[in-house]
């Protein structure tokens, strides 16, 4: 039997998307350096399956072109994947990276593998096991003969929006289907900090139990709110631990881990000139969290507020409902400048739009605001901060008060909101026609004669700041 597409790595993430493959049709040939691995997959009778005990059995076992999909640990374990499956490969056939990349990687091998006459296909997964299986949003960037080859396969695989589209494109040239990845995974950083704050202030300001915040995260999961990660919140807090009877939620230790997508997102951000700040007080907030010994000992020393809150219970819990909307409106109009400046930026051809399309199910940033934000590119494809749109501009504006009183009461209780206050503080810096830049220059040129711009002049202009000028050295 000659399948359509093999599938190297038989983790649970290979071995579900496989699946998926196979239960659309497909032969699918499965292959892991873990034989008793890759036998357990293939075990069962009545399905179009291959289980390969080598690369050239693998090669083999494929259909021209061949088409061989990696879902393997990010880094070297890529490379030497590579290593070990090409030299069993020809001109033409085409190698698909599935797994979490960094876009910069994916650049390099594409490169790397042209020059061999091979087609290579950087493309993000998201949606989780579950979503592997089921179907996920699929993100494919790199050569478009080979996306044409694959679509096929990807389309029949991919979630399914409301209105029946698959959730996967074409992201663009090279390494843009893993920067777009890179771009979900750092806004899914930022929702899920946004949602801890509103819990946070909900459960120490207001007192409130995890089974009663899960009612109001499942109220808000029926509005404009709707999204896979407020539902699972709900369920999260609605949890109840079996052997104490007490909340889950509230045993588990208060460190959150990182897989460094959040963080790479960050980083590139610095480099391709784009604020991102709700993301990056997401990867900060994680880092702190990590800080458990050292919280625990100025607990101890450091004193605040009184975190109690004796004011009107459900005016604050509707102000917390609308700050966290224009928070997540802003965070995405952070994402969503991000891919534009670096689609420039590389030359990747990206298209907002189209990526809002492909996330609107299957991942894990699904979310019923992906469709308004796939109408305002729409509207305007070149538009350049989401804030700008008229729905959305009238959306934030119109909950900023609440959204203001939120993040005063919560700096008032002494309870850390960083996600949400540095949303509301980029709302404001990009609402400013003047900002105090300009003594930020002054200062510049004070200190190392770096010159400044005038706004009444054309030019570039150096001052001797007089007599307290600081020494050059």
């Amino acid at each position: 039997m000659k399948c359509a597409i093999g599938v190297v790595g038989l983790g649970v993430m290979g071995a579900n998307l496989a699946r998926n493959i196979e239960s659309r049709g497909y032969a699918v040939a499965g292959y892991d350096l873990d034989a008793e691995r890759t036998k357990a997959w293939a075990a069962g009778d009545g399905r179009q399956v291959v289980g390969a005990t080598s690369a050239a059995e693998l090669a083999a076992s494929l259909e021209r072109p061949r088409k061989v999909l990696l879902l393997v640990p990010a880094g070297k374990p890529v490379d030497d994947v590579i290593a070990h499956v090409v030299p069993h490969l020809e001109a033409g056939d085409i190698v698909i990276d599935a797994g979490n990349s960094f876009f910069k990687d994916t650049d390099r091998r594409e490169t790397e593998l042209a020059a061999r006459g091979i087609r290579y296909l950087g493309t993000g997964v998201s949606g989780g096991e579950e979503g592997a299986l089921r179907g996920p949003a699929i993100m494919p960037g790199g050569e478009r003969s080979a996306w044409e080859l694959l679509r096929p396969i990807f389309e029949a695989i991919a979630a399914r929006a409301d209105d029946g589209e698959p959730c996967v494109g074409y992201m663009g040239t090279r390494g843009a289907g893993h920067y777009v990845k890179m771009v979900h995974n750092g806004i899914e950083y930022g929702d899920m900090q946004l949602i801890a704050e509103i819990y946070d202030l909900l459960s120490r300001g207001l007192g409130m139990t995890a089974p009663e915040i899960s009612d109001i995260f499942a109220k808000w999961n029926e509005g404009e709110l709707q999204s896979y990660l407020i539902e699972i919140t709900a369920d999260v807090l609605a949890q109840v631990d079996a052997d104490t009877g007490r909340p889950l939620v509230d045993l588990i230790l208060d460190e959150a881990q990182q897989k460094g997508t959040g963080k790479w997102m960050s980083q590139n951000a610095f480099d391709v000139g784009a604020p991102i700040p709700t993301v990056n007080a997401a990867v900060e907030a994680r880092l702190i969290s990590a800080q458990k010994a050292e919280r625990v000992a100025a607990s101890r020393v450091l004193t605040g507020p009184s975190s109690r809150f004796d004011g009107d219970r459900n005016r604050l819990i509707d102000a917390a409902r609308q700050a966290l909307y224009a928070s997540k409106i802003t965070s995405y109009a952070q994402g969503m400048a991000l891919l534009r400046m670096a689609s420039d930026e590389y030359g990747y051809g990206i298209d907002p739009g189209e990526v809002a399309r492909v996330w609107r199910a299957g991942c894990i940033i699904r979310a019923r605001l992906l469709g308004d934000i796939r109408a305002a590119f729409s509207r305007d494809p070149q538009l350049v901060n989401l804030l700008l749109d008229p729905a959305f501009r009238d959306a934030v504006v119109s909950r900023q008060e609440a959204w203001r009183e939120l993040v005063q009461t919560a700096v008032g209780l002494g309870i850390p909101v960083p996600a949400t206050a540095v949303s509301l503080a980029y709302f404001d810096a990009y609402r400013s026609e003047r900002l105090p830049a300009n003594l930020t220059q002054a200062q510049r040129d004070y200190f190392g004669a770096h010159t400044y711009r005038r706004i009444d002049r054309e030019g570039s202009f150096h001052t001797e700041w007089g007599s307290r000028a600081a020494s050059k050295d």
